[in-house]
């Protein structure tokens, strides 16, 4: 993980970067929670801008601080960064659901996680969360344009499987279809898909949202050989902003989860 994290410092000086809207006073976020020791890990696409700033667009400070940056790093720039600085940053990811996590987007899928005897908050039974590009950037993901999108992809495609290919993380789980979408590009695979019935959201309008689960299992991502079977399970609904996600489809994902990942551990 130390040596990962240095390309993705060395790369905030990409010309790709720059061009993102990444907040590049921010470190790169390899990994919410100690990836170390996790079995389970969840997989979104990119870190808020408000782990680092508030509503009002002012960086985190003191017990609010979530992750490092420049400022409370004392550094100018990246390229000033040592081994010391590295291992603070590394700390605050691994200790981050220990501090002030941000609840209001974790919880929802610590529930779901929770169907394969993990949790973010439990260090008995820890999970992680990972995400497709480690930046945080100044807009939402859904703001950025896909010539941005597509260049931050590219530029950490390699991350996700340097990174799990190091831990001992076995079940791999996707937040969402935009998720799923591109993870099965940088993974070249196509995951296996079951519309599921109790997972559909009511509209209005009469047509219900079909809940569609995604399921496979990998041995390589982007070119990166993880040296074992890497069971792959996703849900096209994102839970934190698909609109009408109720609790009772939340408890029937999770239920799907548990049978899925109790397979794994037999």
């Amino acid at each position: 993980m130390f040596t990962a994290l240095t390309t993705l410092i060395d790369r905030l000086d990409s010309p790709a970067i720059a061009e993102a809207g990444v907040i590049r006073w921010g470190c790169p976020v390899p990994s919410f929670g100690d990836l170390s020791r996790s079995r389970v890990a969840t997989l979104g696409l990119n870190p808020s801008n408000r782990e680092f700033v508030d509503e009002r667009g002012r960086e985190l400070e003191g017990l609010s601080r979530r992750f490092h940056t420049l400022s409370s790093l004392g550094l100018p720039s990246w390229s000033d960064a040592d081994a010391r600085h590295l291992r603070l940053i590394l700390k605050s990811c691994q200790v981050y659901f220990g501090g002030n996590p941000y609840d209001r987007w974790f919880r929802k899928l610590d529930h779901v996680v929770s169907g394969a005897k993990a949790s973010f908050y439990e260090e008995s039974h820890m999970a992680c969360h990972l995400d497709l590009i480690p930046y945080a950037t100044e807009q939402k993901w859904t703001e950025l344009s896909s010539q941005q999108r597509m260049s931050l992809l590219t530029v950490a495609s390699d991350t996700l499987g340097l990174l799990i290919r190091d831990s001992p993380v076995r079940i791999l789980i996707l937040n969402g279809r935009s998720v799923v979408d591109h993870f099965e590009a940088i993974a070249e695979t196509r995951l296996n898909r079951r519309a599921m019935a109790s997972w559909s959201l009511p509209r209005r309008s009469g047509v219900d949202v079909t809940g569609v689960a995604y399921r496979g299992t990998v041995e390589t991502i982007a070119d990166v050989r993880l040296e074992r079977e890497l069971l792959v399970l996703g849900f096209n609904h994102n839970l934190q902003s698909s609109f009408g996600v109720t609790t009772k489809v939340m408890g029937a994902i999770r239920r799907w989860i548990k049978r899925a990942a109790n397979k794994v551990t037999q």
